[in-house]
């Protein structure tokens, strides 16, 4: 028995037309999982699914807005009519704004907290009631080192990600006798399109992040996907409320001494 086989589980991954919701989503896959995916608009979506197509893999895509309870609530009815009850969500949809937090306003953090937070809030509702009735489910909140540290600019971001933690592990206590799993991945910094520019040689946010990781390097979107198909498998029933650092060890040191 192969308690990592995901083969007959429907997953639903929020904003995973790309960047670490499609690296997890592609993990599913090849676990054996049907990928379901959301974005907020549909040239998204379809840019996933062709994607999806080039590695392989028939996902399945959907627009919807996750900060929106009707239109989530309609998507999760669609996706049970046309692809089966959710039997694993992922909570991946999310937005980060770097503004010096007296700069910013209170329009711009209440975005990012109702899409980083609410998001994940109004999503899970959505699937837990479908998972009670099937005795089994697995929700994974993509969480960050900003749940655990602050750092300057991410004010918003770091409030949300502090509040999903909590949301993580109120969903375990809540669900948990349902045979309901929630558990988190906190990504420490992950090569993606959006860390490009900050991945040149010489640069010093680059140089900072390589002396502060013990890893010595950035995380790959890959190095993602073995945790997040443990916790979304069997081999995590007994797992539940648990932040998964994958951050290449920074949470655990403070980084090394100036020469």
């Amino acid at each position: 028995m192969n308690q990592f086989d995901l083969t007959g589980k429907v997953a639903l991954v929020t904003g995973a037309s790309y960047g670490i919701g499609f690296a997890i989503a592609t993990g599913f896959a090849n676990a054996g999982a049907t990928i379901v995916f959301n974005d907020i608009k549909q040239d998204l979506v379809d840019k996933g699914i062709a994607a999806y197509a080039a590695a392989g893999i028939k996902a399945h895509g959907y627009v919807a807005d996750v900060t929106n309870e009707d239109q989530i609530s309609a998507l999760v009815a669609q996706i049970e009519k046309e692809v089966g009850v959710i039997d694993i969500l992922v909570n991946n949809a999310g937005i980060i704004k770097r503004i010096p937090m007296i700069e910013m306003t209170a329009a711009e953090f209440r975005q990012v907290i109702d899409i980083d937070l609410n998001g994940p809030f109004i999503v899970s509702k959505a699937v837990i009631p479908s998972m009670i009735k099937k005795g089994h489910g697995k929700i994974i909140n993509i969480c960050s080192m900003m749940s655990e540290l602050g750092r300057e600019t991410v004010s918003a971001y770091a409030a949300a990600k502090g509040g999903l933690k909590m949301l993580t592990r109120n969903i375990a206590a809540e669900y948990g006798e349902y045979n309901i799993q929630c558990n988190g991945i906190g990504p420490g910094y992950i090569e993606t399109p959006q860390t490009a520019p900050l991945r040149v040689k010489g640069n010093a946010f680059n140089d900072f992040i390589i002396a502060k990781t013990p890893a010595a390097r950035w995380g790959k979107t890959e190095d993602l996907q073995g945790p997040a198909v443990f916790l979304a498998s069997d081999a995590s029933d007994f797992v539940n409320g648990h932040v998964l650092y994958v951050d290449g060890g920074i949470l655990a040191s403070i980084g090394k001494q100036p020469e």
